[in-house]
C-alpha cells in the first residue's frame, strides 16, 4: 500500500534511498493525474519518532527534485508534493499496525472477507502477517491478511488527538494551535 502502481514502485526505488539518507521513511507515494499536469505525492516521516517538520519536507523535496532532474523518470510536467502523513494518517506498512495498536482505523480489502471488504474498529496488533482488529459490534478479533489490504487509515478520534498533543509536549512544542483562544460569552 506504500505504492499503488508499477510506475509508483519505480519512483519509490528512486525516492527511498534519498529519504533514508535524510533519516526519513516514505509512508506513501502516489503519482496522480492523467497525461497532463500530474502530481507526485510523497508522505514521509522521521524514522526515529514517526514525525516530520516543514523544514524536513522541504529538504526532502529539494533532494528528490535533484535526483528526478537527473533521472527524468516522469514524462511531462508534474507537481511534487512532500508532506507529513497527518494525524489521521494512512497505514501502509505492516509495522504501522503495531505502532498504532489501540487506535481506531478503517481498513479496506481487495476481496471479500466474511462477506465484506470494509472494516472499522480498534487495531489489536499483528499476528503472522495478519492485521488484528477489534470490530465494532463484534466479540472476536478479526485477522485480515496484510497483503489483502488496499487502503487503511487511522480514524480521527479524541484519543488520537490526545496522543499527538502528548508527543508535541514531549518534544517541548506549544500545546496550542496558534489560534486565538475562544472567549467565554459570559465574560
Amino acid at each position: 500500500m506504500l505504492t499503488r502502481t508499477a510506475e509508483d514502485r519505480q519512483l519509490l526505488e528512486l525516492v527511498d534511498p534519498v529519504a533514508e539518507s535524510l533519516g526519513l521513511a516514505v509512508v506513501r507515494l502516489r503519482l496522480m493525474g492523467g497525461t497532463q499536469r500530474r502530481r507526485l505525492q510523497i508522505m514521509a516521516e522521521r524514522i526515529v519518532d514517526h514525525d516530520i517538520s516543514v523544514e524536513e519536507c522541504a529538504r526532502l523535496s529539494r533532494a528528490v527534485s535533484e535526483v528526478f532532474d537527473a533521472a527524468d523518470p516522469i514524462a511531462g510536467e508534474y507537481l511534487l508534493e512532500v508532506s507529513s502523513p497527518g494525524i489521521d494518517r494512512p497505514l501502509t506498512r505492516l509495522n504501522d499496525f503495531a505502532l498504532f495498536e489501540g487506535f481506531e482505523a478503517r481498513l479496506e480489502t481487495d476481496r471479500l472477507v466474511e462477506g465484506r471488504k470494509r472494516f472499522r474498529g480498534v487495531l489489536a496488533g499483528l499476528d503472522e502477517g495478519h492485521v488484528c482488529i477489534d470490530l465494532e459490534g463484534e466479540d472476536d478479533t478479526a485477522l485480515i491478511p496484510f497483503d489483502w489490504l488496499v487502503d487503511a487509515k487511522l480514524v480521527l478520534t479524541d484519543a488520537l488527538l490526545k496522543r499527538g498533543a502528548e508527543l508535541r509536549a514531549q518534544r517541548g512544542e506549544p500545546s496550542d494551535d496558534g489560534l486565538p483562544a475562544e472567549q467565554d460569552p459570559n465574560d
